[in-house]
């Protein structure tokens, strides 16, 4: 059964990684995807702009409105908003996935860095959630789904990068909230985080091929995220999810097909405090 077709999901984020990762699971369910990026154009140190993603999602199965969007700026988000709603009719899910990272101590992040974090992770998140409530109370089975990680004052998450800590909580704050808040109007708001590194651009940064080696693939966070997203909203609300708990629930034990190097050791991602299955 195809659960998500011709269902309007926007996505953040949607050029590459996770983001595209999530569009195209939809996509082969026949959805209509609205891929926000900041990528208009190709560069060469970062593959993927918001038309190869929309080529992508079409060749997979779904429809796709490829719109260039900055997150922080109100006149862009309401613009992108009201360019889905004239294209596709409404909204039926909205997926916060943009993020921004800049992982150093206090004296070492820049103030710059520390905007460019907040803008996007959190002002991005409420921003865009706030523009999407009035269009999902509209929705059969509407959903926010925030790829942050699950809520904790332990120290030591904040200790190495206080600012990037901070902005994905906020993220996660917009969940505990917003899930409170729009509980009774049915719209279900959820965080996805992964287990173990993601094999993203990001992640390649950060650690380069090693990194990569011991990450999995973006595809089980599309799969853990379809399964959230094809639930009954108004009973599953306010959680945040783990990619492999998500994965398990639905019977998926065997998760070596993420494996983004098969036979190497995993890395436990930041926020978790458990080994990979």
């Amino acid at each position: 059964m195809k659960h998500l077709q011709n269902k309007v999901i926007i996505i953040t984020g949607a050029t590459r990684g996770i983001g595209l990762a999530i569009a195209l699971r939809a996509a082969a369910d026949g959805a209509k995807i609205v891929v926000l990026g900041k990528t208009d154009e190709e560069n060469p140190k970062l593959p993927g702009t918001i038309h190869t993603a929309a080529s992508a999602i079409e060749a997979a199965g779904g429809e796709a409105l490829p719109i260039a969007c900055d997150i922080r700026f109100e006149d862009q988000v309401q613009l992108s908003f009201a360019s889905a709603i004239e294209k596709f009719g409404g909204i039926d899910i909205l997926v916060n996935n943009a993020s921004a990272i800049f992982r150093a101590g206090t004296e070492g992040t820049p103030m710059s860095r520390f905007d460019l974090m907040y803008g996007v992770n959190g002002r991005g998140t409420f921003l865009c959630s706030k523009t999407a409530i009035p269009h999902l109370k509209q929705s059969s089975n509407p959903h926010i789904l925030n790829i942050s990680p699950p809520l904790s004052l332990t120290a030591k998450w904040f200790g190495p990068h206080v600012a990037y800590t901070m902005s994905k909580y906020a993220m996660s704050m917009c969940t505990l909230g917003m899930a409170c808040e729009l509980k009774e109007a049915g719209i279900a708001v959820n965080s996805l985080w992964p287990v173990t590194t993601i094999a993203t651009q990001a992640v390649k940064m950060l650690g380069g091929d090693e990194l990569m080696n011991r990450s999995r693939k973006p595809e089980i966070m599309a799969d853990a995220a379809y399964l959230i997203l094809t639930k009954p909203a108004a009973q599953n609300t306010g959680n945040f999810f783990l990619d492999e708990d998500v994965l398990a629930s639905a019977g998926i034990e065997d998760l070596e097909q993420y494996a983004f190097a098969p036979g190497h050791d995993l890395m436990p991602d930041i926020f978790v405090d458990r080994a990979a299955k």
